[in-house]
């Protein structure tokens, strides 16, 4: 009867001593990351790609107990499209239409944590798609029909900034 008792206690203290050694480590261990903005389109694509609508949402995985993580993310980048040339096989060049951006990148980095404030930095790399929209326009019917060209690329970023830890909160 003793040891019935004795067990179940035996196994809760177990675990929270296991559990107090576990949050004695790295606080940092797995953030969840997600931004809204615009991304901005740089050199010849911004001729014909205007800023419209941005989003991301990642992991921060912390590795071992220094200060390093591995930052694996999702991107979508949406844009205002206005063609120079038509594509081959059409005729019409499309203006304000919507061009969008899936991409996946995996960055590695560093954190700095000191007191309150963490500072940061990383670089990865990583490939998606972009599609572009095209018009073909039948004159007998007076009807376009629209479509979308994919286009694959890689990519290559690198970012840095500070964070602020207010309780459970970082800013």
């Amino acid at each position: 009867m003793k040891l019935k008792l004795l067990t179940p206690i035996a196994l809760f203290i177990l675990g929270l001593s296991i559990n107090a050694k576990a949050q004695s480590g790295r606080p940092d261990k797995l953030y969840s990351m997600s931004g809204i903005g615009f991304a901005l389109p740089v050199g010849e694509s911004s001729d014909y790609l205007k800023a419209k609508f941005s989003t991301s949402l990642g992991l921060n995985l912390g590795l071992g107990d220094g200060g390093l993580f591995l930052y694996p993310k999702v991107s979508l980048h949406a844009f205002e499209f206005n063609q120079i040339t038509p594509d081959a096989g059409f005729n019409y060049t499309i203006q304000k239409g919507r061009s969008t951006t899936y991409l996946l990148n995996v960055a590695l980095g560093y954190r700095k944590i000191v007191d309150k404030w963490a500072f940061y930095g990383f670089a990865g790399g990583g490939g998606g798609f972009i599609l572009t929209p095209q018009a073909g326009v039948n004159a007998q019917t007076l009807q376009v029909t629209m479509d979308n060209k994919t286009n694959g690329m890689g990519i290559i970023e690198a970012g840095g900034g500070l964070e602020y830890n207010i309780g459970g909160a970082n800013l």
